[in-house]
């Protein structure tokens, strides 16, 4: 005698359930790969702004501004608040949400502006971006 099945069996559910499990973890992680280099973009943007800025402030000064020493600087809330606060004149021009800390080292002639990422996890590459006077943005470990 043959029985009618009116619904679907448990196996089929489970197998349907594990198909959403695997599209939902790779559009997860896709996004996240999408965040962190849009993030990665904006560091690149304000260093270029920061860059412009500083032509700027030489116009006005005759040397370039400077948070670090000759050779090189950390990144820091710090140093970045002292680069909006004399470049921009305290306009809050770098973004709290890309995760990324900057400063400049040079001297009075030229400069380097370096944009560090911020939260990463330990034992992981640090993306470093840098740019420097008429340069191009240059990215280590991203």
């Amino acid at each position: 005698m043959a029985t009618k099945s009116s619904g679907f069996s448990l196996i089929e559910l489970l197998v349907v359930i594990a198909i959403i499990g695997i599209l939902s973890a790779t559009g997860v992680l896709t996004y996240n790969g999408y965040v962190k280099s849009t993030k990665r973009n904006s560091a690149e943007n304000i260093l270029q702004q920061i860059a412009l800025a500083q032509t700027e402030y030489y116009s006005n000064t005759g040397s370039y501004f400077i948070t670090g020493g000759a050779g090189s600087c950390t990144a820091s809330i710090g140093s970045s608040e002292d680069i909006e606060d004399n470049l921009f004149d305290g306009e809050d021009a770098i973004a709290d949400d890309i995760d990324f800390e900057f400063c400049v080292f040079g001297n009075t002639a030229s400069y380097t502006v370096s944009a560090v990422e911020a939260n990463t996890s330990p034992g992981a590459p640090v993306c470093t971006i840098t740019v420097t006077k008429y340069g191009t943005p240059q990215r280590t470990d991203c």
